[in-house]
């Protein structure tokens, strides 16, 4: 994910509908179970199962929770993560940022992703968790240390000797050349088995990938906005560039947040930040594809969050990690595996929805 400036789907530096999901969380771990379910991430040796979670929301009250965090949504977010390894979904994605000290009443996701992990070990010390983190490229961070200070600093705060990934989150104003050089460090030192970027534009992608390639690296991912109604990935070259080099596609806001799922309507939309991007009009013009999407659900028996999260399993070369904040969603999200829709239907739901007009897009994806 991405820090929030205006856009579709960001932090400021710092439900569904859930039918049959007891049915759904069954059928979906079975499908995650095994080994041969999950995905090298781009050339790394790093498998991670095809759909995480993301943990943007934990502890955050910049963007979500309606600005508070208590005790209650603790319990739900660790019964999300909980739910997620019940069910066979054991990728995990977070960040420096996300609940930032600089919010009022916020936690760390990064240390609220530890606890959990050590919590759910004393229960089950052989249960697998994949982790990924983010170092921001924060104005005052410079040269290749930066990066290994943070990331100190994150494995510190997640009680962790190492992580599975460890990412860029967003290019820097300067210093990126160093900041590339830091993610080789921190490979060759054992700090993280695999690196990658986020929000990286095509040019500034094949740099980095280039860059790791002289010191033996593979650049493992690029983890970016994409959904069915923001396919701003397709559209710049970085999807394309990506499959071209062996570069996993990380989607966050997979389902939109929350706009794909059907819970809103024009006259119920979301409240917070999200209610200035998808406005009452806009939902307006999402529903006939909404509608469609909910048909097309009914006719697998999943959920139209399932179904927007299979569409964009369909792109290939793509891992979703849509944010779970309680139990019901992230059994629903693994509802997802297991099937898919067909090249027509996927055809059919990308036209319809190139007939909406894109929410605004994150300014630094274009650096």
């Amino acid at each position: 994910m991405a820090m929030h400036v205006s856009g579709a789907c960001f932090s400021v530096f710092s439900g569904s509908r859930v039918g049959n999901i007891r049915a759904v969380a069954s059928e979906g771990f079975a499908t995650v179970k095994t080994a041969e379910d999950k995905v090298k991430l781009g050339g790394s040796d790093l498998k991670v199962t095809k759909l995480g979670v993301g943990a943007w929301s934990w502890g955050d009250t910049s963007y979500w929770n309606n600005f508070q965090w208590d005790d209650r949504k603790m319990k739900a977010a660790k019964a999300a993560f909980d739910t997620s390894l019940d069910n066979g979904i054991t990728f995990f994605d977070t960040a420096e940022v996300y609940g930032s000290r600089a919010s009022f009443g916020a936690i760390n996701s990064e240390t609220l992703l530890g606890r959990f992990i050590k919590e759910r070990k004393q229960r089950d010390p052989e249960v697998e968790v994949t982790v990924a983190t983010k170092f921001a490229a924060l104005p005052w961070r410079l040269g290749r240390q930066s990066v290994l200070a943070a990331l100190k600093d994150s494995l510190f705060r997640l009680g962790l000797s190492s992580v599975e990934l460890y990412q860029l989150h967003w290019a820097g104003i300067w210093g990126n050349e160093g900041f590339i050089d830091g993610l080789g460090d921190a490979v060759e030192q054992g700090l993280v088995k695999a690196v990658g970027v986020s929000n990286y534009s095509e040019k500034r992608l094949r740099n980095a990938y280039e860059k790791l390639k002289k010191r033996g690296i593979p650049l493992a991912s690029n983890q970016v906005n994409y959904s069915l109604i923001y396919r701003k990935p397709e559209e710049n070259g970085v999807k394309a560039a990506c499959d071209e080099l062996g570069i996993t596609l990380i989607a966050y806001c997979p389902i939109a947040q929350g706009a794909l799922t059907g819970k809103y309507t024009p006259q119920n939309p979301p409240t917070g930040p999200r209610g200035r991007i998808y406005t009452a009009e806009y939902l307006r013009n999402l529903q006939p594809l909404l509608n469609r999407i909910k048909e097309l659900g009914e006719n697998y028996s999943k959920t139209s969050t399932q179904v927007g999260l299979n569409w964009l399993l369909a792109q290939d070369n793509v891992v979703p990690i849509p944010g779970a904040k309680n139990a019901e969603q992230a059994a629903e999200f693994a509802g997802a595996l297991g099937w898919r829709l067909t090249d027509e239907e996927v055809n059919e739901l990308r036209s319809m929805a190139s007939e909406i007009k894109p929410v605004v897009s994150f300014p630094l994806e274009n650096l």
